[in-house]
């Protein structure tokens, strides 16, 4: 029953906020692929072709978020705090790239390793907070909030 109430939860979502549940599901995609790609073997094919996909889903979480606006809390035309990680993918982001391309592993080692924590860990708690839209979904089907 939990597992059917979720997936109305997310066709909810996707019907009402398709801007939201795309940005959602990229997360998603990029939290878990991020950790295999960080904690992987490095420098093989795979890694690259799942580095890649990375960041094309980080890519697509940083255009998506700039267009989700949150009018409830602290914001300047909608935009709030969570929205500078979006300018810090849009420059770190192809940094990071640039930096494996010409061979510089470890300036793109600690660019990755800083877009992951600050763009996918970081970024992710503070959207659960309670009072985030997202937030306060979650604690609303785990019934910790009214």
């Amino acid at each position: 029953m939990a597992v059917m109430q979720i997936l109305n939860r997310f066709a909810l979502l996707l019907d009402r906020h398709p801007v939201v549940f795309a940005h959602l599901m990229m997360a998603l995609g990029a939290l878990l692929l991020g950790a295999w790609v960080l904690w992987g073997r490095k420098g093989t094919t795979l890694h690259r072709s799942l580095g890649w996909t990375w960041v094309a889903l980080m890519t697509g979480v940083a255009v998506s978020g700039a267009f989700i606006r949150d009018y409830h809390l602290p914001n300047l035309y909608g935009f709030t705090p969570i929205h500078l990680f979006v300018l810090m993918v849009a420059w770190q982001l192809p940094r990071a790239v640039v930096y494996a391309r010409s061979g510089r592993i470890d300036a793109h080692r600690k660019a990755m390793r800083g877009l992951y924590q600050g763009g996918c860990l970081i970024a992710g708690v503070l959207t659960l907070l309670p009072g985030r839209f997202l937030g306060t979904m979650l604690w609303r089907q785990l019934g910790l909030m009214t």
